[in-house]
């Protein structure tokens, strides 16, 4: 997989689906719950009272703000409640525009996560079309005020093989200048409503990656000109910066750790009246420790920290042998510059990459921006007023009258100690507030004694199969397919006549792996709690089944909260004759005291595929 901090490290695990992970079915459902809501609140009236307002721009102090029918109505001092309203004590809180992450890649509950810290907003670099296209639809149907809204630069523009591609996952690629106008068309009439170029080669991170010639590169730019549209270049080398801003870029969405930037970068950026998105947060990733891993032990945030983004905040890249030493001082240098030339600066977190979570790394991008030069106000300003104007979106990032009411009050004042963004007392998505509980409820829920556990399984018997059922005396069976994560795999799991040792029933895992994605799988998952909470098993060394099948080499893949959820994988042959598979929890590097499932699964080889599993216990 590739190292480069922009498309994420896509993993087949339930917390982080890729693009076509919101199925059709959770997309209705999303659509028919949230009107709801808006129904119930969107005429009540909300007034905040006597707190420190940072309006996008500037700090006024002890000041009155309305909000009704989901937009600000008033600031200022000694403002008159409207009958029934809600009231709200400001006294010692600071009120903030909700927070806009201008650099994300937004996979499943991402949106749902993000506005539980306080981010209103999610400019995305890369993500499904279709999902970003219903997305916003629902936004402008006053359907979205349990989530973060998403604009989306939709697919970004790679070379055959480029920087995009490494995932398997089919994707439109440009070759030559003359093809620019043509394929910026074709993005546009998707839905993309920016255009996101790719100038990768990946030669500072140890790789050689195609990519885009510089031609090609300054004629998509262009071509979205033409469409009036902006055009944002990827980069990670301070060359491809500096022919970037040269070819017209309106902004970079990254900026560069190979070296310090030349004497003249920061005035030539300015002087082409472009912007920047550093996303030192993941910058500091790529040298191997996890940017966002102090986040995990502030008291602010862990409460609403799932398992598998504690995990993510502490990653760092692969280092890869022979690759540059990598450093953020070049990082900084070229923000301290850019600061002084007035380049605009926008707080990105590039989410879901390694050292990243929805939401939460924002914060601690944030605090690196203050760390490379930045006030706390102007590091406010990058995550607010600076984004919308960049992206043109003249409807947020500024608390006014007329303005969205997406709101984030926090305890303290971070416009002097830039950290008090995590202490949140409370957000509005549309003057609707946010049910941050909810997600803490579900953080408290996974982390408390894991009940049952292998003491609660008889002889340690799971499934027999037996009853001609997919029972199971602890947990739940169910299929896991690889749509989860942009596959296509097909299958079934059935119970089927003829077991292990003579007995009448066994579990038949059978199916077609398609070769969408390079780790496609189709299995059977048997989920030790309920909804994949992890359950404590490590009272029993490990597991093990009967299995026989077609001679293929099968995988069993187990997922342990304190890995993050990622799946941890072995494998096995199911050959013409049963067989007895025992494996350990060592095997997997855990002490099974927090499993939350296990699969056996076809592929990745593609093709089709068939396996019975019987006698599936704990050892």
């Amino acid at each position: 997989m590739s190292a480069d901090p922009d498309t994420p490290v896509l993993r087949p695990v339930r917390a982080r689906r890729s693009r076509r992970a919101i199925s059709a079915l959770m997309l209705a459902a999303i659509s028919l719950s949230m009107p709801r809501a808006m129904q119930a609140q969107q005429g009540a009236a909300t007034l905040i009272r006597n707190a420190r307002v940072f309006d996008g721009e500037r700090v006024l102090d002890g000041r009155d703000v309305l909000v009704q029918a989901g937009k600000v109505t008033q600031v200022g001092r000694g403002v008159r409640a409207p009958a029934g309203a809600t009231l709200v004590d400001g006294a010692g809180k600071t009120l903030l525009p909700g927070l806009i992450d201008s650099h994300t890649h937004t996979f499943g509950d991402a949106l749902q996560e993000a506005v539980v810290f306080g981010v209103t907003t999610h400019l995305d670099m890369f993500t499904d079309v279709s999902i970003a296209r219903t997305m916003r639809a629902q936004q402008a149907a006053g359907q979205a005020d349990g989530r973060a809204d998403l604009f989306s630069a939709g697919t970004l523009v790679t070379a055959p093989r480029g920087h995009g591609t490494q995932f398997g996952m089919a994707i439109p690629t440009i070759t030559t200048p003359d093809s620019a106008q043509s394929f910026v068309d074709a993005r546009i009439a998707e839905g993309s409503e920016w255009i996101k170029i790719v100038y990768e080669d990946g030669h500072t991170f140890g790789q050689t990656i195609p990519t885009l010639s510089r031609e090609t590169m300054g004629a998509v730019i262009r071509a979205a000109h033409r469409r009036g549209k902006l055009a944002v270049v990827h980069i990670s080398d301070a060359a491809g910066a500096k022919a970037a801003i040269e070819e017209g870029a309106d902004g970079l969405v990254h900026l560069f750790i190979d070296r310090a930037p030349d004497a003249d970068f920061a005035r030539m950026t300015a002087g082409r009246h472009a912007f920047v998105i550093p996303t030192l947060v993941v910058l500091a990733s790529m040298t191997g420790t996890g940017g966002g891993a102090s986040l995990v032990d502030d008291a602010r945030l862990a409460p609403y920290l799932l398992a598998e983004r504690t995990q993510a905040l502490k990653q760092g890249f692969p280092q890869r042998a022979g690759a540059p030493a990598q450093t953020l001082a070049a990082a900084n240098e070229t923000v301290r510059q850019l600061r002084a030339a007035g380049v605009p600066i926008l707080a990105g977190s590039d989410a879901p990459n390694p050292g990243t979570a929805y939401g939460a790394a924002l914060h601690r991008e944030l605090e690196l921006l203050v760390a490379a030069g930045l006030t706390p106000v102007e590091a406010l300003r990058a995550a607010t007023s600076v984004p919308a104007t960049a992206f043109r979106l003249a409807d947020r990032g500024r608390i006014a009258p007329g303005m969205r009411a997406d709101l984030l009050l926090v305890d303290g004042d971070p416009t002097r100690d830039i950290t008090a963004t995590r202490a949140i007392s409370g957000v509005w998505k549309g003057g609707v507030p946010v049910d941050r509980q909810s997600l803490a409820r579900r953080v408290a829920a996974a982390r408390a004694p894991r009940a049952g556990g292998a003491a609660a399984v008889p002889g340690g018997i799971i499934s027999d199969f037996e009853s001609g059922e997919l029972a199971a005396t602890t947990g739940t069976w169910m299929p896991s397919p690889d749509s989860y994560a942009g596959g296509t795999s097909t299958g079934d799991v059935t119970v089927i006549a003829g077991g292990a040792n003579g007995s009448g029933h066994a579990m038949q895992v059978a199916g077609t792996i398609a070769a969408t994605i390079p780790y496609a799988w189709y299995g059977a998952m048997w989920m030790a709690g309920q909804a994949m909470a992890p359950v404590d098993l490590s009272a029993r060394p490990g597991f093990g089944f009967w299995t026989r099948g077609d001679g293929g080499t099968y995988r069993v893949m187990v997922f342990a909260q304190s890995k993050g959820m990622q799946p941890l994988i072995r494998t096995f042959v199911a050959g013409p004759e049963w067989r007895e598979v025992n494996l350990s929890w060592t095997d997997f590097g855990v002490d099974g005291s927090d499993v939350a499932g296990i699969v056996v699964a076809g592929g990745p080889q593609p093709g089709a595929f068939r396996f019975l599993v019987d006698d599936f216990r704990l050892r």
